[in-house]
């Protein structure tokens, strides 16, 4: 049993003071307001681990190097292309185990991978099928994260295009062939699996019902992009929401990621679902995607849940104020959620298949983020309004799954993240 005295908790009712929690093995035992100091101290405000609902770890390795040309999507995504044609199962376990740590440092206890580098160059499987995958699940491990794979369909460079040199990487040929050699993952402690379509544009109608995994999380990258909606509607007569509803994939484990350029129809039909939507603030700002209905989804009864995307930055809290930051420049008003929505969205781990995690509560799962309250960027603010005012920077201590895994700003598992990734980034680079 572990013993912990906390200053400021946040609580699943709010914010409560001299919060006392047991740990037992993996899981929250206890948590009472209003004890005396016992135990290990927490000053400051510990929090729930937050959860990065969707991640593309090789991304972190494009972060300030796509401005050149003004930087475009189209200038971006070709960086991105020849990222992705550099990395093999050894290059990506030494980067995304630096990624996670990264992500562990600043907040999240559980992340969210949308995974779709499956194959060698030129569309060749490795010996192993899911040597990608494992070099991921082996990463998060190391970093103390835990992780689920959103295994991805990718089949098509487009809506009726065949995949290009690079993305033949991405492809099975088929919905049934991904299903197979997904079907060949195996969950463990940490490490959980879930399906994903990578959009409307590379997995063709005919093809969408059959990637889904029952009672599993299934993510899509949705109307991301206005040309994503035109593309769509030109070729079927539906929107992108529409075609999913067709085909039988929504539902409470679907989570369309971004859900940026929705129509009313759109919101009614995810509501109706209760489908979840998963912001990535600062990739869509990064990529000039635009601002998403979330006010208007929530209110549909759509979960909300965040995500770093391209890990051009790597911030829960940073994600978690641009929420309502983003909704406030596009309806030019204030308050369009609550602290405690906020915070509902940062935590959860559901969307990514942890349902027993984002809490601190008895029984919950023992993840757990204290915040320091006094540094410059958080000195005399209200430990509610936190959301507000803290970064990455600022998380001093961080327990996943009944675990330190960072101490006074210190990972304990990886040594110097920072040059990790200064020397896994650098070498995907130096000939280019």
């Amino acid at each position: 049993m572990t013993t912990l005295w906390c200053e400021y908790a946040w609580l699943p009712d709010g914010v409560a003071s001299e919060v006392l929690i047991k740990v037992e093995g993996d899981r929250f035992d206890s948590v009472l307001p209003g004890q005396p100091r016992e135990g290990h101290i927490l000053t400051g405000l510990t929090v729930p681990g937050m959860a990065n609902g969707h991640s593309h770890a090789f991304h972190r390795a494009l972060r300030g190097r796509t401005h050149h040309e003004r930087g475009t999507f189209w200038t971006w995504r070709e960086r991105m292309y020849s990222l992705a044609a550099r990395l093999d199962p050894d290059a990506y376990y030494r980067l995304a185990r630096g990624v996670y740590a990264e992500m562990v440092l600043a907040g999240y206890t559980s992340v969210g991978e949308f995974h779709y580098l499956h194959h060698a160059p030129g569309g060749t499987p490795y010996a192993n099928p899911n040597a990608m995958g494992a070099a991921l699940e082996r990463a998060a491990a190391d970093a103390g994260i835990r992780l689920t794979l959103l295994d991805t369909c990718y089949l098509a460079g487009g809506i009726g295009v065949a995949p290009d040199e690079v993305q033949r990487r991405f492809s099975d040929g088929s919905a049934e062939r991904w299903a197979e050699r997904a079907g060949a993952l195996e969950e463990t402690d940490g490490f959980r699996v879930g399906a994903a379509i990578h959009s409307v544009r590379a997995v063709p109608a005919d093809q969408i019902s059959l990637v889904r995994k029952q009672d599993r999380p299934l993510h899509v990258h949705l109307s991301e992009q206005r040309a994503e909606n035109e593309q769509c509607l030109a070729a079927y007569g539906l929107t992108p929401t529409g075609l999913l509803a067709e085909h039988g994939a929504l539902g409470e484990r679907l989570t369309a990621v971004h859900a940026t350029h929705l129509t009313e129809s759109d919101i009614r039909q995810l509501g109706a679902a209760r489908a979840r939507a998963c912001f990535c603030p600062t990739t869509e700002r990064d990529l000039g995607d635009g601002i998403g209905p979330a006010r208007a989804l929530l209110d549909a009864g759509v979960g909300l849940c965040l995500g770093s995307d391209s890990n051009a930055v790597v911030d829960a809290f940073e994600e978690t104020r641009a929420l309502e930051l983003n909704e406030r420049l596009a309806s030019e008003s204030r308050g369009r959620f609550s602290v405690d929505e906020l915070m509902a969205a940062a935590t959860d781990h559901a969307a990514i298949g942890w349902d027993e995690v984002g809490a601190l509560a008895a029984g919950h799962g023992a993840d757990l983020v204290n915040i320091d309250l006094d540094s410059i960027r958080t000195v005399g603010t209200e430990p509610s309004g936190t959301v507000y005012a803290a970064s990455g920077a600022d998380v001093r201590d961080v327990l996943a799954r009944g675990r330190w895994v960072v101490r006074d700003r210190v990972h304990l598992t990886v040594e110097a993240p920072e040059s990790v990734l200064a020397k896994e980034i650098d070498a995907l680079w130096q000939h280019s």
